[in-house]
């Protein structure tokens, strides 16, 4: 176990990750009652943050520790997925009666908490009953069903939601402002769609977009060959032949696109994008803005075209038969069979509203 310290920042999730709480994105009521704790001065022996990967999990446990008054010597952080079994917690339960260096409190930080072993979760118990006055944990997880409820009772929990796209983008046009980078606007709502909920994800496309492109502005096409997302062309191929009821051509369309080794279940998020927004754009104009902004011109030009069709098989109906083929494509033996028997299904339906 080492203690903490200062980072040479290279990645940009590390070189732009929050300082303080006003820095934090997308986890206020998290925020909310950790300032509060922190300005009453009521802090917990134990707290655990639950949520899904890159939600900010281990920089929150970060600005917690320095809120409450901890430095880098008396900061303790350990990966349970490699400090897993009964004897890195006997050191661990020696090491918190000695007492911290400079601060009032040790705080250990220990990430992916569910990783542990049985023997190891046991040896620790005893200690998170009743750890020394100065000792604070703060346990890490992307799987709290996976914890023991003993462990999960004696400590202080907090969910963490995954952010929403529209705050991935904001996060990704801040950043590349700061890397002194412009990126086209459906290029960044590609790498925020890709990034699936979480911050850390989308910084590191970025940054492997940023790498690739041979100059200082950023297009949509650098980020679909910088990550294997399938280019607009051949999702708009499966668009056009689904609208003119076209059976045939949505079929050969999803052929070339398994063809061209694209990333099959992005290629059917991007597709699901797409009858979103042409539901949308018939259905609700109050959001025209916000889908323009998502997409490229010509792109958005196809999808309001679409949505002025006086009837269009792109509806509610093709979403729900998209999804299911979407939920059912990780366990197909031919990963483009939930979405041919999808299409299949639809375009044997009479085009509606």
């Amino acid at each position: 176990m080492k203690t903490t310290a200062p980072e040479h920042h290279v990645a940009l999730y590390r070189k732009y990750r929050p300082q303080t709480f006003k820095d934090v994105v997308g986890q206020e009521p998290v925020v909310t009652v950790l300032e509060k704790a922190v300005a009453d001065n009521r802090i917990a022996h134990a707290y655990l943050f639950a949520g899904g990967r890159g939600t900010g999990k281990t920089s929150i446990a970060r600005i917690l520790a320095a809120a409450i008054g901890t430095s880098s010597k008396d900061l303790y952080e350990m990966d349970a997925a490699s400090n897993r079994n009964i004897d890195d917690f006997r050191e661990l339960n020696d090491s918190v009666h000695t007492l911290p260096f400079e601060s009032t409190y040790k705080v250990y930080i220990i990430d992916e908490v569910h990783m542990l072993t049985k023997q190891a979760f046991n040896a620790f118990l005893k200690t998170l009953e009743e750890p020394p006055k100065h000792v604070v944990f703060i346990l890490a997880t992307t799987e709290i069903d996976k914890l023991p409820d003993t462990i999960v009772s004696r400590c202080q929990s907090y969910t963490f939601q995954k952010p929403t796209r529209a705050m991935l983008v904001e996060a990704l046009e801040r950043v590349a402002k700061g890397e002194k980078a412009k990126i086209e606007k459906d290029a960044l709502e590609l790498v925020a769609m890709l990034a699936e909920g979480s911050f850390r994800d989308a910084l590191g496309i970025l940054q492997k977009v940023i790498s690739y492109s041979s100059n200082t502005k950023i297009t949509r096409e650098e980020v679909e060959a910088v990550t294997g997302a399938p280019r607009g062309e051949l999702v708009n191929g499966v668009l056009n032949a689904v609208a003119n009821g076209d059976a045939d051509a949505a079929l050969k369309s999803v052929t070339e696109a398994v063809a061209a080794g694209v990333d099959f279940m992005t290629f059917q998020k991007l597709l699901l994008d797409r009858v979103r927004a042409v539901m949308l754009l018939r259905n609700a104009a109050s959001v025209r803005e916000r889908i323009a902004e998502q997409f490229s011109k010509d792109d958005f030009d196809l999808l309001q075209s679409l949505a002025g069709a006086e009837k269009t098989i792109l509806n509610s109906k093709l979403l729900v038969a998209l999804l299911g083929a979407y939920a059912d494509t990780p366990h197909a033996y031919i990963k483009q069979l939930p979405l041919e028997i999808a299409l299949l299904d639809v375009l044997g339906e009479r085009a509606e509203r």
